[in-house]
């Protein structure tokens, strides 16, 4: 890592504001944030909220209403405002189990309740020093950029910036409380074709995650790590697939013969722009000619089922195995399951204590997993780099 001058890291604790990429000196944070994307919850909601996601791109009400398709399907209500209360209220009850007297504050990126009102209310309280933890796991803009700009420009408009600090909690993606679920969900997948008399090489297990912009994906994580194409963003992906397919050979010694790739879902973009493929349902179309007679998907991008799991996935993916003449499941995401609640209050602790890098539980072996991320990382190339808290600025 090059050399970082102090205090280049904007809106940071002081243990963070050096700029090194591990913090090991302990915190006193008073405060915890939950960051999410955010969903409606009604059919009045759908537009305004789709108005927020694509602030700035100019997209008229006509073309948002033509994409709503999925949020009409299910009342206008998103899942995922529901399942980050349940979270919320899991987290508060672990911390206070394990002693650790810090409140819980939830705020949304694109509806409410939005990440300026819970800052607002948290410095309002006294709690000014906020360790964030964003519901997305991997790195890429979208997924850990994206909500470090929001958290600077909160900062900024709310005329906080001088008296709140906000670090966030390392990229999570193999973190053994994020995995434990997918390892679990594949291995009984395979159990359960198994038994339905399917032949271990008839099997195919697809590892899907949301596809992003090739040229996003590219400049995803720290630039001066050789990551391979697709960026960090693939390569944190496809590590976790690999080491789910390695542990469930291990028990499963046929599971060897078990086909598996990593496809992507939920694309948005115009076809004009490149993103990463191939995707989900066009793979499972072609399984058939592969000699495949089932399928499970295993949303390893996903915190929980969202909408773009429960529409691309449970809706979209299963209709076109049914298609397809195969037998299909979808496996779990770690929502709230006592293991990842228990493991994001150990990525709690990690900051609290100051843990060193070495003592960090992972199971990949990719560098990165940065606290304070690194200059330049995870570009927008569309919007160029705007001022972000957590990372060492460009």
């Amino acid at each position: 890592m090059t050399a970082i001058e102090p205090n280049i890291v904007p809106f940071a604790s002081a243990a963070a504001a050096s700029g090194e990429p591990f913090v090991t000196t302990p915190v006193a944070y008073d405060g915890i944030l939950l960051a999410g994307f955010g969903g409606p919850e009604g059919q009045d909601d759908v537009i305004p909220f789709l108005r927020n996601v694509t602030r700035g791109r100019g997209i008229p009400d006509e073309r948002l209403e033509e994409v709503s398709h999925h949020y009409r399907h299910f009342g206008g209500v998103s899942p995922i405002n529901g399942q980050n209360r349940v979270l919320k209220e899991a987290l508060e009850a672990e911390l206070a189990q394990r002693g650790i007297d810090l409140p819980v504050y939830w705020g949304n990126r694109n509806w409410t309740p939005y990440l300026e009102e819970v800052v607002v209310e948290a410095s309002e309280r006294g709690h000014n020093t906020l360790l964030a933890f964003a519901t997305s796991a991997y790195s890429s803009f979208s997924s850990c950029r994206q909500y470090r700009e929001d958290f600077a420009r909160v900062l900024e408009e709310t005329g906080l910036g001088d008296t709140v600090t906000i670090d966030k909690i390392r990229p999570f993606y193999d973190h053994p409380g994020f995995v434990d679920a997918f390892e679990t969900g594949v291995r009984e997948a395979i159990k359960g074709f198994l038994a339905e008399g399917i032949a271990p090489v008839d099997i195919q297990i697809l590892f899907s995650t949301h596809s992003i912009p090739t040229a996003d994906a590219e400049r995803s994580g720290a630039r001066d790590i050789e990551w391979g194409e697709g960026g960090a963003y693939a390569a944190q992906h496809l590590a976790v697939a690999e080491w789910v397919m390695d542990r469930v050979r291990q028990t499963i010694p046929s599971a060897a013969e078990v086909s598996w790739e990593l496809v992507y879902q939920s694309r948005s973009g115009p076809a004009s722009q490149p993103w990463l493929e191939p995707d989900v349902c066009d793979v499972i179309g072609e399984l058939g000619g592969r000699g495949r007679k089932a399928v499970a998907v295993v949303p390893v991008g996903f915190m929980s089922d969202h909408m773009e799991v429960l529409w691309d996935l449970d809706t979209e993916a299963a209709e076109a195995a049914e298609e397809a003449g195969l037998s299909f499941t979808r496996t779990p995401t770690p929502g709230v399951s006592p293991t990842f609640v228990a493991g994001i209050v150990d990525l709690i602790q990690e900051r609290l204590h100051g843990t060193p890098n070495a003592d960090r539980p992972h199971v990949t072996s990719l560098p990165g997993g940065f606290d304070v991320c690194r200059p330049g990382c995870c570009e927008n190339i569309r919007a160029g780099f705007k001022p972000a808290a957590a990372g060492v600025a460009p």
